[in-house]
């Protein structure tokens, strides 16, 4: 795989975590959906539901992220690679159920937030029926979705991504016509000159 801009491997990312959100959005919202219709309270059905969804996701996220997204690091083994994936995943699980749990609490205990999840609703049901608890989970799982992307970009570059090294930046300068010189053979030009 080519090396990438940072603003296209930002892009290509989006596109992936799009990808795994739809993944992880359609399986929460079922599950939470057939949990809370055996009798299970909405909360508890929204962080039962987005764990399952977070966790199909993640595979599909981790084979198309170290496919096209990060360049692999060459010392670092599959199962390597693939536990700190998990372990980043489990930290950014983490922060998504944390982040569901507040959002929930804050829906169902502050006057405004409960107000504005009613008036959600009115334009969620032009095009879709759903209920209150139904608007809520969904909610809290885009504003959760959209913190752990962060977290999960950063981390993955620092601990998965293969570094740049100076013979790489020397190759693309000089693939790009640009003529590249070390700092020691400047030096040795610079003697050479004065000699």
């Amino acid at each position: 795989m080519k090396k990438n801009s940072l603003l296209t491997q930002i892009l290509r990312f989006c596109v992936v975590g799009g990808i795994s959100f739809i993944v992880d959005f359609i399986v929460t919202n079922v599950v939470a959906l057939l949990i809370r219709e055996i009798g299970v309270e909405a909360t508890t059905a929204a962080m039962i539901g987005a764990l399952v969804g977070f966790l199909i996701s993640i595979i599909v996220n981790y084979i198309l992220s170290m496919h096209w997204v990060f360049v692999r690091k060459d010392d670092m083994n599959r199962a390597k690679e693939f536990t700190i994936f998990l372990v980043l995943s489990a930290i950014g699980l983490g922060l998504n159920e944390l982040i569901i749990l507040g959002c929930m609490t804050l829906i169902n205990n502050v006057g405004w937030c409960h107000s504005f999840t009613d008036w959600c609703i009115g334009i969620v049901n032009h095009f879709f029926d759903m209920t209150f608890e139904g608007v809520a989970t969904a909610g809290s799982k885009i504003i959760a979705t959209a913190v752990v992307m962060v977290f999960n970009f950063v981390t993955r570059k620092l601990f998965l991504e293969k570094k740049e090294d100076k013979t790489d930046k020397t190759e693309e300068k000089s693939d790009t016509g640009e003529v590249s010189v070390d700092s020691e053979d400047k030096r040795y030009e610079e003697k050479v000159k004065e000699d």
